[in-house]
């Protein structure tokens, strides 16, 4: 059984990937949102030719192979592009195995705890308040991650003072057994980090994410040293030698990878044990429902050092709509790992009938 095709599926937010082997098998994945079909492009040229021909189930290697083969490209977009390959071949050894993949990792089939993830920073505390106390009543949510700060570094707010307004509103409105989660989202150099991070002690926030630009670890170390409140990061990274080094010196206090921005499960597998050996906490980012909130069920599942929660988008994005069935749900508060082969949904066909289309194969 060898791999004979890469098809893609793309718009401007998301592409699916589904790879085909020469006895007639097949898988589903992704590679990260936004700019899909820039990493559409990078997955036919650069990686696919180093798959074509291969054995579908040596998956970390080919993973290995993709990225140390275009090792003179070093960055997101061939880590994008792998997590495509990485995601549609888990599909594939699912089905060839009669297991979703979360049982091929050693996991069982459960109910996670979701937290409900704000996107927004327009919008205004009180809006914001008043969203999340309907969610509780409608979805029995008992967790919720805020936006505080502004990108990368430049200690400002959206308009001034909304961090300091929208944290006590929030608490207010959810009480004070809903778990609470902020995330800045690069937005501060450390000595601000540190002082907005004192302030949300005093509301019992459950973790203060990427508090400082996100390649600056040792700004983030620092931040973490000062504060009581655990600081999580590492979204962005796709490095496993950053992760080794963001690990080892304790930057953060939980690890948040990405499933389609690090490479795919297989190398989030990686991350994970080196968490886990140093006694870290795995929380993984999924920051809207695409296929890469399927992705982080069955991980979640089955690595043994899963934080308590599932990052479960609360926007309405239209570009994931009818993507794939059955659609996760929350019912109180909880989201359940979908059972089937694989990764135990289907891509929606009338979905990939629209997208643009590209094929790489063996002639």
């Amino acid at each position: 059984m060898r791999i004979q095709s890469i098809e893609t599926f793309s718009t401007k937010e998301i592409c699916i990937v589904r790879i085909r082997t020469d006895s007639g098998e097949e898988g589903y994945g992704q590679v990260a949102p936004y700019h899909a079909n820039i990493t559409a492009k990078v997955l036919h040229q650069q990686m696919a030719p180093h798959v074509l021909g291969l054995h579908p189930l040596d998956i970390d290697g080919i993973v290995d192979l993709c990225i140390e083969a275009e090792h003179k490209f070093p960055g997101s977009y061939i880590c994008r592009a792998a997590g495509g390959i990485d995601t549609a071949l888990w599909d594939l050894k699912g089905k060839l195995e009669g297991k979703s993949v979360c049982e091929l990792l050693g996991g069982k089939h459960e109910h996670i705890r979701a937290y409900g993830s704000s996107m927004k920073r327009d919008i205004s505390p009180q809006d914001e308040a008043d969203r999340l106390r309907k969610l509780m009543k409608t979805k029995g949510f008992t967790a919720f991650k805020i936006r505080i700060a502004n990108n990368f570094g430049k200690n400002v707010d959206v308009w001034p003072g909304r961090t300091e307004e929208i944290v006590p509103t929030v608490r207010r409105a959810i009480g004070d057994d809903t778990a609470l989660m902020v995330d800045a989202n690069s937005g501060y150099t450390p000595d601000k980090a540190i002082q907005v991070g004192k302030m949300l002690e005093n509301y019992h926030v459950a973790h203060f994410e990427e508090p400082c630009p996100y390649p600056e670890i040792e700004w983030t170390a620092e931040v973490a040293k000062a504060l009581t409140i655990p600081v999580a990061g590492g979204e962005q990274d796709h490095c496993l030698a950053q992760w080794k080094r963001m690990i080892g010196m304790k930057a953060v206090d939980i690890v948040q990878p990405d499933i389609c921005y690090l490479g795919g499960v297989s190398r989030t597998l990686r991350v994970a044990k080196m968490a886990a050996e140093a006694g870290i906490p795995c929380t993984p980012h999924a920051a809207n429902l695409s296929m890469v909130t399927v992705f982080t069920l069955h991980l979640l599942g089955a690595i043994e050092n899963a934080g308590p929660y599932l990052e479960f988008s609360i926007e309405d994005n239209p570009w994931v709509k009818d993507l794939y069935y059955p659609a996760l749900e929350v019912r109180d508060g909880m989201v359940e790992i979908p059972k089937g082969n694989g990764w135990g949904v289907e891509i929606n066909q009338d979905w990939l009938r629209k997208a643009d289309y590209h094929i790489t194969q063996i002639h």
